[in-house]
């Protein structure tokens, strides 16, 4: 079996003088956050990578950016990432800045707000919405839509998405609105910090009712585009509970809540297969599902996302309701014929 992180990659402001590198020199600069750490008298001669490391908690590559620029890492209100220790009181303030060049353009589609503040936006992403502007789809994304909106208030964010949900998956969707942001719930991805709880409707009933799927996946060799369960593949590790089993036109289907413990690309979707349950309406795993055929897109949706805020650290846990087209499944399929 393959070894691989699972990854789908303090006090906050707003204020400061304007950051500038020469490599940025020649584009504007957004300061997007502030964090800010005064050395305790127990820690008298700490080193300042150790502040940086261990209790502000940027990453390496994080630091070698912020290096470059100007006023990104101060000590006492001076520019000094030359310092080899520093003293009980000493005040470290980093701020993080993003080029306000973002290649993204803006286009007015509506999009579902959950949350939001000056870190992180959370979504409810509708089905057929490809999340990411890609070769195949270079515009009409969610992406060009938060674009939008962002700039309809004269934000100037970047669209940095923590993880990615498949063109036809509905639901819940973090944002990170600066690197700092993004950084910190990317780390939290591999440490399998974040929760993601999906609701499923599949062909079959589950046997047993609640399990896990514990196998691995990876590319089909033949159709690279599909992924298979394989003893090569990456290690991949689906909790499920079934929470409602149907009987329509003599077939059984069942409501599935679907937890992940690692984030492989499709996933549940590939498990549900494996385990002789596969989704209504996947065309790519299930083309030729008898059950239900009105559905346009696989029944899967992002019920729930939980993870702790990159700036407070407090557990925060965001919900998405069941969108009109699965309601309307589930309605369905709780007719007998």
């Amino acid at each position: 079996m393959k070894d691989e992180k699972d990854c789908e990659e303090q006090r906050l402001g707003h204020a400061g003088p304007a950051i500038t590198s020469k490599e940025d020199e020649d584009q504007p600069i957004w300061e997007a956050a502030e964090l800010s750490y005064t050395v305790p008298e127990h820690e008298d001669g700490i080193q300042l990578r150790t502040v940086l490391l261990s209790r502000l908690n940027l990453s390496r590559r994080l630091i070698t950016r912020l290096k470059k620029l100007e006023h990104a890492i101060t000590v006492n209100g001076g520019r000094s990432y030359n310092h080899k220790s520093l003293q009980a009181g000493d005040k470290v303030v980093i701020r993080v800045a993003e080029p306000q060049k973002e290649t993204i353009e803006p286009e007015p589609i509506p999009i579902d707000v959950i949350y939001e503040d000056d870190d992180i936006l959370v979504l409810n992403k509708p089905p057929g919405i490809v999340v990411h502007p890609t070769y195949g789809f270079p515009n009409g994304t969610l992406a060009n839509g938060v674009v939008h909106y962002w700039r309809g208030r004269g934000e100037q964010t970047r669209f940095r998405p923590v993880h990615r949900l498949d063109q036809e998956t509905s639901g819940v969707l973090v944002v990170a609105k600066h690197a700092y942001a993004h950084q910190q719930l990317s780390m939290q991805m591999q440490r399998g910090e974040m929760d993601k709880r999906y609701i499923a409707f599949v062909e079959g009933c589950p046997n047993p009712l609640k399990g896990t799927i514990d196998a691995p996946i990876d590319r089909d060799p033949v159709e690279r585009h599909l992924r298979i369960v394989t003893p090569d593949g990456y290690a991949s590790i689906t909790h499920y509970d079934t929470l409602t089993c149907y009987t329509r036109n003599g077939m059984h289907a069942a409501k599935v809540s679907c937890i992940l413990e690692t984030g492989r690309t499709h996933q549940i979707r590939v498990h549900m297969k494996h385990l002789g349950c596969p989704l209504i309406g996947d065309k790519f795993y299930n083309p030729e599902g008898q059950l239900y055929k009105d559905i346009e897109r696989h029944a899967l949706h992002a019920a729930e996302l939980s993870f702790n805020h990159p700036m407070s650290k407090e557990r925060v846990v965001y919900e998405a309701p069941l969108p009109a087209d699965l309601v309307q499944l589930e309605e369905d399929l709780k007719r007998k014929e």
